[in-house]
């Protein structure tokens, strides 16, 4: 994976050069060893088993103050948590500082510093990007133990340095139990936050792996399989029809909903006038903005096939996006220079106008592009919505045909890494079958555009029955991940079963860390969740039983489809 180094060494503090672990193999070539050399690769010897010579090339980069950067999972993948840390990372450290030991080398030690990279959609382009730095690690507790001659010792040594590692890696991603629930959680934030970019990447983190830690407690709430049922569909038909909730959160729900009653769809008049509008808003753009964009409409358009050619997998998507669309901008920066130095007679003052063009098309594309791409995205929005309410009813997909676009993708399990969960207990246990799913294609717009309006009504509507639930026991407690019970709750000792401790008749004891609910919900609405509100009336002593009901009442049930006046209320 390309963009993972790309932005580590973008952004180390103080423009620091990284010098990263490369196959020895490479180096055999003179031009490409130069390469390497110059761009801060060290090369090692994996054949090897003799450690010193294994890290000779990191030794020697540390021993001149220079930082060493590598990736301790030991290879790309997909998953929905942080599945294995190797030792790699602190064998060298730790072989360092004895070697420079021996060596009555002076100095600073080496310190491990974690960096997490988390990406809030690694997969589309112009997503934002949040790097943490862990808190540097010291030998200071571990080189005494792995200096000993004891048997055992040093490996022991190592695997404590790697749980830090992994802890802190853990602490600052994002971590959930399985894929079902990190896309639960997903679309839990993006109803809570509708628009783009409402949260503070400062807060990205903790307050997804808050709503992680929260749908996966199954005891939460006695709606928690219905709400997760509901989620669940409706991010799935959104990925199928490749929209997202912000853009169509300009159809806006009432401010409070029923119990007992359908979410209604939008009127035909109300979809008709947000088309005009959100065309008017994008056309009036375009004039400005279409030169820049027609220098890079190839790079969208190949960029994007080239991310089909790995559909379901994210890591790869986005170094496809990545590798195509710099190869594209290297063409094309240079032929339009050449285009508008010709034009301009090949003068040395053309050479300079055209190189500023350039320059300017490129600044401008880059400054502009997030808010007209936006509006590009409404714009088709709207025009799928538009055709979905004004086609005949007989054109929607059958409930037979709409289960397959209701059940999302669950991505393949990567051969490259260890199947053993990791080792920090700081994650809700939750088991659950791994989906199995085929390529399918996607469904047309006037065919599934009812089912997704309704599934987002019937989204809201469970948010907000979940939401209500919880606010009814603000004191009972739900599980949470170590890190955040630490910092917002607390932890408590417990006994963990396991087939060792079972067959020796031993207790093994364990941490389990909790949050109070109404914690939880406080602590989302200061970063600025809107969490929707239920109607808080009786209807024959109804409302109770249909807030708790594993079965909620969908618009499909009628044969007719309700008209929706829009409200002027914001959610609360």
């Amino acid at each position: 994976m390309i963009l993972d180094p790309a932005i580590l060494s973008s952004y180390f503090p103080h423009r620091r050069m990284l010098n990263y672990w490369s196959k020895a193999s490479l180096f055999n070539h003179p031009v490409l060893a130069y390469i390497l050399y110059s761009s801060g690769n060290i090369p090692v010897d994996r054949k090897s088993k003799d450690r010193q010579v294994l890290f000779q090339g990191t030794f020697d980069a540390l021993a001149h103050g220079k930082a060493v950067a590598l990736f301790p999972e030991g290879t790309s993948y997909t998953e929905p948590q942080i599945m294995q840390v190797k030792d790699g990372a602190a064998w060298a450290a730790l072989e360092y500082t004895k070697w420079a030991h021996k060596c009555d080398l002076e100095g600073p030690e080496v310190k491990i510093v974690p960096a997490a990279i988390v990406y809030t959609n690694k997969s589309k382009y112009r997503s934002d990007v949040i790097m943490e730095f862990g808190k540097p690690i010291s030998m200071g507790d571990y080189k005494e133990q792995f200096f000993s001659d004891l048997e055992g010792t040093r490996r022991t040594a190592v695997k404590r340095l790697t749980r830090v590692i992994e802890r802190q890696l853990v602490e600052t991603t994002i971590n959930a139990p399985d894929w079902e629930t990190l896309y639960i959680a997903r679309m839990a934030r993006d109803l809570l936050w509708e628009k783009e970019r409402s949260i503070d990447l400062n807060d990205f983190v903790v307050v997804s792996q808050t709503l992680v830690d929260l749908f996966s407690a199954k005891d939460a709430t006695v709606n928690y399989n219905s709400v997760r049922r509901h989620l669940l569909e409706y991010y799935s038909l959104l990925q199928s029809t490749h929209l997202t909730n912000s853009v169509l959160a300009s159809l806006r729900l009432p401010a409070t909903l029923s119990p007992t009653h359908p979410t209604p769809l939008p009127s035909r008049l109300l979809t008709l006038s947000i088309l005009m509008r959100d065309t008017l808003a994008a056309l009036i753009r375009l004039p400005t903005f279409f030169l820049p964009l027609l220098l890079h409409f190839p790079v969208y358009i190949i960029g994007r096939r080239a991310a089909r050619l790995s559909e379901h997998e994210e890591e790869t998507q986005a170094q496809n996006k990545i590798v195509v669309s710099l190869l594209l901008l290297l063409l094309i920066y240079p032929a339009t220079f050449w285009v508008l130095w010709a034009v301009l007679s090949y003068s040395s003052t053309g050479a300079l106008v055209a190189a500023l063009t350039v320059w300017a098309f490129a600044y401008y594309h880059t400054r502009l592009v997030n808010d007209n791409y936006m509006h590009l995205k409404r714009v088709i929005a709207a025009w799928q919505v538009l055709v979905g309410v004004w086609a005949p009813k007989r054109w929607e997909l059958s409930l037979a045909a709409l289960a397959q676009y209701k059940t999302p993708h669950i991505p393949a399990e990567s051969p490259w890494i260890e199947r053993k969960r990791s080792s920090t207990p700081s994650l809700p246990a939750q088991a659950t079958e791994p989906s199995v799913s085929i390529r399918r294609k996607g469904p047309a717009s006037p065919r599934i555009m009812r089912h997704v309006l309704h599934a987002r009504g019937e989204a809201v509507r469970a948010i907000a029955s979940f939401f209500a639930q919880l606010e009814t026991q603000g004191d009972e407690k739900v599980v949470a991940s170590l890190h955040l019970a630490r910092r917002f709750g607390w932890v408590e000792e417990v006994e963990v079963a396991t087939e060792a401790s079972e067959s020796l008749g031993d207790e093994n004891i364990g941490i389990k860390g909790y949050r109070r609910i109404g914690e939880v919900t406080a602590f989302l609405k200061s970063k600025g969740a809107k969490i929707p509100v239920l109607e808080r009336e009786e209807i024959d002593g109804r409302w109770d039983a249909a807030l708790s009901s594993e079965g909620t009442p969908t618009s499909s049930d009628s044969g007719e489809d309700p008209v929706w006046v829009p409200s002027s209320v914001e959610m609360e």
